[in-house]
C-alpha cells in the first residue's frame, strides 16, 4: 500500500474532482488510517477496526469518481460494485458474499503484477536461452573426435554464441522459427442458482483431468520472444505463494466501494423486486461487520476491510435502512448539490476536463478548438439552469450539453482542415438557447 499522506490524498483527488472537500478529507482519513493500523504490532493491531463510510449527496456529484480515482491512488486492492445487483440468499441473483470473491481476484491481480516484476530479468535470459534452442538446435549426438566436425561440442557453442551476440543485437528478430504452444481451452461460463456459493474452479477441474492441446506454430523470433516470455514468467510464479499473500492483503487493506446503496431501501409496502432488497441489507450486515467468506483460494475474514457506501437518498433517507446496517458506518459525509461556478471549474480546472477532451479529439482532425473565458461562463450557466429546472443530475449534465454543442462541428471536422474554430458566448447561446427556452424539448434532448 502506498504511504500517502491525508493532505497528498487530497491534493491527488483535487487534480480531478472539484469540490466536495468533506468527503475527500474522510476518505483520506480513512485510508491513512489504514497505513497507520500497518505500523503496529501484536494484539493492538487486530483491535483496531476500519471506521466505514457512509457518502450521501445527490447523482453526479462525484461520490464515484472519489471511488474510481482511489483506486488508482491506494495501490490496495479495491473494487467497486452496486449494491442493485445483489439479491438475498435464495433469491435468483448474485449473493452479497461474491463481492469477497472479487476482491480477492484483484488482489491476486496486484500481488501477480508484483511478482512478475521479480522475476522478469531472470525470465528474459531464460528466453534467450530457449530461442537459441531453437535457432541451433543441438545436434542429436555430439562428435567428440574431430574438432572440425559439424558435430562437434566445440563448434556447436561457437555458432551458439555469434547467434547469441546477433539475438542481442536484434539481427535475427525477423527469422521464422518454428515452435510448441499450448492451446488454453476457452473459459466455460457455469451459472445457476446455487452456483455462485459453490465458488469451485470447475475450468481448472478440467483442465488437469483433459489432455494439454498442443499445436506447432511458425513464427518470427520477435513473437516467439513474446509467447516464451509468458510462459518462463508463468512457470516461475509460485501460485500458491501468491494466492496465500493476495488473501492476506485483501483482509488487511482491502477496500470495497458500495454503490448506490440508497436502491435496496425498502419501500413501505414490500411487493416485486422490494422483497429481496431488504434481504440485501441482512446478508450485507454479516459482510461489513466482520465474518469468514469462503473462496476457491482459501478463507477471507472481512474483519478489516474498509467499506465505503454512497447513495444518492433522494426517495429514501439513511435512517431508513437497518438499524445494525447504519451503526456498521459510523462516518457520514453529504456531498453538496453544484452550482454555476462548480461547473465553471469542472470545464477548466482538472487534469481531464471535458474542454481538454473536445480539444484533444479535434486536433487529430487539425483543427485548432479555442474555448472562450466567456464561453466556459456560458455553458456553466445553461447547465446549471437545465439541472434546477429538469432533473438534477449534476456533472452529467455537462456531457449531453457539450455533446450538443459540438455535434456540427465534430461531423464537419475531417473537411476543415488547419482550421481555429473559437467558442465564444455567442456560438453557445446560438446552439443551445432555443432548447433550454423550450422545457419539454430540454428533457428530452439535454
Amino acid at each position: 500500500m502506498r504511504d500517502l499522506t491525508p493532505r497528498q490524498i487530497v491534493e491527488e483527488l483535487d487534480r480531478h474532482i472539484i469540490g466536495q472537500d468533506d468527503a475527500k478529507r474522510a476518505v483520506a482519513v480513512a485510508i491513512r488510517n489504514r497505513w497507520r493500523r500497518q505500523q503496529l504490532q501484536g494484539d493492538m493491531r487486530q483491535e483496531v477496526a476500519p471506521k466505514n463510510i457512509m457518502m450521501i449527496g445527490p447523482t453526479g456529484v462525484g461520490k464515484t469518481e472519489i471511488a474510481r480515482r482511489l483506486a488508482k491512488l491506494t495501490g490496495a486492492p479495491f473494487i467497486k460494485v452496486e449494491a442493485t445487483k445483489y439479491t438475498e440468499v435464495g433469491y435468483y441473483g448474485r449473493d452479497v458474499e461474491s463481492m469477497i470473491r472479487e476482491l480477492v481476484e484483484n488482489a491476486i491481480a496486484l500481488v501477480r503484477e508484483q511478482e512478475r516484476v521479480k522475476v522478469e530479468a531472470e525470465a528474459r535470459l531464460r528466453v534467450n536461452d530457449r530461442l537459441l534452442d531453437l535457432l541451433v538446435p543441438p545436434p542429436p549426438a555430439f562428435d567428440a573426435t574431430s574438432a572440425d566436425s559439424p558435430d562437434s561440442p566445440d563448434r556447436y557453442e561457437r555458432t551458439r554464441e555469434k547467434m547469441r551476440a546477433m539475438l542481442a543485437t536484434g539481427e535475427m528478430e525477423q527469422r521464422r522459427v518454428e515452435m510448441t504452444t499450448e492451446q488454453r481451452a476457452m473459459p466455460m461460463m457455469l451459472s445457476g442458482v446455487g452456483m455462485e456459493q459453490m465458488d469451485i474452479d470447475l475450468q481448472g477441474m478440467f483442465e488437469k483431468i483433459l489432455p494439454k492441446n498442443t499445436i506447432r506454430r511458425e513464427m518470427t523470433v520477435a513473437q516467439a520472444r513474446s509467447v516464451l516470455f509468458e510462459q518462463e514468467c508463468e512457470a516461475m510464479i509460485n501460485q500458491e505463494k501468491v494466492n496465500a499473500t493476495a488473501i492476506e492483503l485483501a483482509e488487511s487493506v482491502g477496500i470495497i466501494f458500495v454503490d448506490e446503496l440508497d436502491k435496496v431501501v425498502a419501500g413501505e409496502q414490500a411487493h416485486g423486486a422490494d422483497v429481496s432488497r431488504q434481504g440485501v441489507q441482512r446478508d450485507l450486515l454479516p459482510i461489513v461487520e466482520g465474518t469468514t467468506v469462503q473462496t476457491r483460494y482459501g478463507y477471507v475474514r472481512t474483519d478489516h476491510i474498509l467499506f465505503v457506501a454512497a447513495g444518492a437518498f433522494h426517495r429514501a433517507k439513511p435512517s431508513d435502512l437497518m438499524p445494525e446496517l447504519q451503526g456498521r458506518f459510523p462516518i457520514r459525509v453529504e456531498l453538496q448539490a453544484l452550482v454555476k461556478e462548480d461547473f465553471v471549474r469542472i470545464l477548466t480546472e482538472p487534469k481531464g476536463a471535458l474542454t481538454k477532451q473536445y480539444v484533444a479529439l479535434l486536433a487529430t482532425e487539425d483543427v485548432q478548438l479555442v474555448f472562450e473565458d466567456d464561453a466556459i461562463e456560458t455553458l456553466a450557466e445553461f447547465a446549471f439552469q437545465v439541472n434546477q429546472t429538469t432533473q438534477n443530475i449534476g456533472a452529467r449534465r455537462l456531457y449531453t450539453i457539450m455533446e450538443h454543442l459540438l455535434e456540427e462541428l465534430s461531423f464537419e471536422a475531417p473537411d476543415m482542415h488547419k482550421s481555429r474554430v473559437p467558442i465564444n458566448a455567442a456560438y453557445v447561446k446560438q446552439r443551445l438557447s432555443e432548447l433550454t427556452k423550450d422545457e419539454d424539448l430540454s428533457k428530452f434532448i439535454l
